[in-house]
């Protein structure tokens, strides 16, 4: 790891995206943390395999997730609305490089279409004004916030998390002179239309943010880059 850390947030499509094709990627990328959305058993299980620590909760359907980590770490799964939030800390001990103690969450907000329609906005409203008490009343020095949020930019969803922390994506792109990537497509293998996944920092600086590709997916995962120089 070093003075950096690598940081992976996946929807996996309903555990549709490829198992292997996953465990090639995070291999591949070197990744030292990942969020995850849509888990299936499979891919769990690929996981677990370069990312033996965690809290990994998957699911037949669409309400798998966990988080996984190549070190130990302290896991919490922390009650919401819909779907509970996954947090893990970080602790210098067993993360040589990192200056202090580090949260890393991953959510998964409630799309607003889910049927029957009309219960989509009520999760969406009850599950963020769950995860900004959390915001509140757990401060942390240094905090990763992945996930699917099922909102764009212009969306409230968003702008209300861009309210505490800041959209590493966007930081990045502005020192490179880009836009950022979309990660959502409506089947796999799609052009990417929408960006729906999102990494919020605070405490760190984000160093690189790329999109990539997962076989079988309908997302790109986003992963992120954060150097932990003072």
């Amino acid at each position: 790891m070093g003075d950096r850390l690598r940081v992976m947030s996946a929807n996996l499509w309903w555990g549709r995206a490829d198992p292997d094709a996953l465990l090639a990627t995070l291999r591949h990328l070197e990744i030292d943390a990942i969020g995850c959305q849509e888990l299936g058993f499979e891919q769990a299980e690929a996981i677990a395999e370069v990312l033996p620590h965690g809290l990994l909760a998957p699911s037949a359907g669409a309400d798998g997730t966990g988080i996984a980590l190549r070190s130990p770490a302290a896991f919490e799964s922390v009650a919401m609305p819909y779907r509970d939030l996954r947090v893990a800390r970080l602790a210098p001990a067993d993360w040589p490089g990192l200056p202090g103690p580090l949260e890393l969450a991953s959510v998964h907000v409630a799309a607003p279409h889910i049927r029957p329609y009309g219960v989509g906005p009520l999760r969406r409203r009850a599950q963020m004004r769950a995860l900004e008490r959390y915001l509140r009343e757990r401060p942390a020095e240094r905090r990763v916030l992945v996930g699917d949020f099922n909102a764009t930019p212009v969306w409230p969803v968003y702008r209300r998390m861009a309210s505490h922390l800041t959209d590493a994506a966007v930081a990045v792109a502005q020192t490179e002179g880009r836009a950022p990537r979309p990660t959502w497509g409506p089947w796999a293998g799609s052009p990417r239309l929408l960006r729906i996944d999102h990494a919020f920092v605070g405490g760190l600086a984000p160093v690189a943010f790329r999109t990539v590709p997962i076989p079988g997916s309908d997302h790109d995962a986003i992963v992120i880059e954060l150097s932990l120089s003072l």
